[in-house]
């Protein structure tokens, strides 16, 4: 071992401050190589994160924990260890089996003819190749740090890669609370990956999408945690007491105080408010030393963006509450103020709802089938011409002319007026007439002897492949406890 590499002339020892560290595995079956390596580096800080050592000494222990260890920045590998090609071995594992492209792999040796250096570099994607004689103090620090930028920036393009994905995938149906959850996640990422930190990040609001829409002036201890990641990454739904400690609620009380931007040293808390929310914050940790101007913007156009996002989805979902209680209300009307008959609806309709989530439905189909429902009841009583429903662009509407048309098809093609068989039905309406089946079968047996449950699912389950489809039905039996749950909300009255 050279002694330049290890009596090289020592820095002035800096005190700084931390902000977590590298994982960094060193491979080498010399326990010598481990204690200079670790004694060599001891001081080094970048970003404010120190280096983490982890030890291997051998190719196949490398192998497990390299495999445990996805977030390892640089591997430093020996080539020649229980066998003569060990580190290669090790290299190759990583890129092709474990598909780890991230881990910048810098190859050791003490034996520079074994493996050839350009054929190495190209056939196993190492990033750097040094002799162990030439890897002085400073040659070691320079090397680790280029690796560990190159580590940084690739791992910031594949932050950016996931939030992007993550924005492309909820701009699909943006009006959602999953998908309004989904985006603001995307951005989070994308704008951590822009500020140069991976670190905790959260937003948290006093009030859910389709939630409370005038809540009163908020309080730290008011807020609810909307979207997360790193150590808040499972946190939705929680209030923010339950998530933060005491300094950084602290810090959040400051920024709702100020309504604006609080920046300490290595973290951030936002303040912005919305037409629809009393205000929500936004909180990063693991910023760079120093934030410039162009990030402090980023910052601003997030909550810009995150504010228009949310009152888009709020403004739709209010949209929807307003037709959804018209429809009821057409509904209630056309049933002649009769309370039972409206109880009745509210039970098809959300059992529509449940068996059409089992049934592999979106969930915003789902919702618009719950709401087309009642328009079957309202045909019944008011004898709509099927001109009416027809020609609309609204989906609802859409799906009510569907089950009006068809609420006497059936399974096996004897149904009118079309004798429509099978999967020619369309799936809302072989929804339809099973849950309406099954609601009926439930109602009966209140004022009957026979109020068990068995002997209403017996009562579908026979007029299964002849009028209702079988796979419904089977969905009908493993979905019972939910449907038996919206009975109970909504219960049947007797006569």
């Amino acid at each position: 071992m050279s002694e330049e590499f290890l009596f090289a002339e020592e820095q002035e020892e800096e005190v700084v401050a931390t902000n977590g560290s590298w994982k960094i595995l060193i491979v080498d079956d010399e326990s010598e190589v481990h204690t200079i390596t670790k004694l060599a580096l001891n001081d080094f800080v970048f970003q404010n994160k120190t280096l983490n050592f982890i030890s291997a000494y051998s190719g196949d222990e490398a192998k497990k924990i390299i495999k445990q260890h996805p977030d390892i920045a640089v591997v430093l590998l020996d080539v020649v260890m229980e066998t003569d090609d060990a580190g290669l071995s090790v290299a190759r594992f990583v890129r092709e089996e474990l598909k780890n492209h991230y881990v910048r792999i810098i190859l050791r040796t003490g034996q520079p003819g074994q493996a050839p250096e350009r054929q190495v570099i190209v056939n196993y994607d190492i990033n750097d190749y040094k002799s162990k004689t030439e890897l002085t103090l400073q040659k070691l620090f320079t090397t680790m740090m280029s690796s560990l930028r190159s580590y940084r920036d690739i791992m910031s393009l594949e932050q950016s890669r996931l939030g992007l994905e993550k924005i492309i995938h909820a701009s699909a149906d943006l009006f959602s609370a999953h998908s309004m959850e989904q985006f603001i996640q995307g951005v989070l990422l994308q704008l951590t990956s822009v500020l140069g930190c991976h670190e905790n990040a959260l937003l948290v609001s006093s009030s859910f999408v389709a939630g409370n829409l005038h809540g009163e002036v908020i309080e730290p201890e008011r807020l609810v945690v909307f979207a997360g990641q790193g150590d808040f990454e499972h946190a939705r739904g929680q209030f923010v007491q339950d998530v933060l400690p005491t300094t950084l609620l602290d810090a959040f009380n400051e920024a709702l105080k100020a309504k604006s931007v609080i920046y300490k040293e290595d973290y951030l808390v936002a303040y912005y408010t919305s037409q629809f929310n009393q205000g929500a914050l936004l909180y990063i940790s693991g910023l760079p030393s120093a934030t410039r101007d162009n990030q402090r913007k980023l910052v601003e156009l997030f909550a810009k963006n995150v504010r228009i996002a949310y009152d888009n989805v709020q403004l739709q979902q209010e949209l929807e509450s307003i037709q959804s209680e018209l429809l009821y209300r057409l509904t209630e009307k056309a049933s002649l103020q009769n309370e039972a008959a409206y109880q009745r609806i509210l039970r098809i309709s959300h059992i529509c709802y449940e068996l059409a989530m089992a049934m592999g439905v979106a969930a915003s189909d789902a919702k618009r089938f719950m709401l087309a429902s009642p328009l079957v009841s309202v045909n019944k009583v008011s004898e709509l011409k099927d001109d009416v429903l027809a020609g609309s662009k609204r989906k609802i509407i859409q799906i009510g002319e569907i089950l009006v048309k068809e609420l006497d098809e059936k399974w096996d093609g004897t149904g009118l007026p079309n004798g429509k068989k099978g999967e020619d039905i369309s799936l809302y309406s072989r929804i339809y007439a099973v849950a309406n089946a099954y609601e009926a079968a439930r109602a009966a047996q209140v004022n009957s002897a026979d109020g068990s449950l068995f002997g209403a699912l017996m009562q579908v389950d026979m007029a299964s492949g002849t009028h209702f489809s079988p796979k419904v039905v089977q969905i009908l039996k493993l979905q019972v406890d939910k449907l038996e749950a919206i009975l109970q909300k909504y219960p049947h009255s007797k006569t």
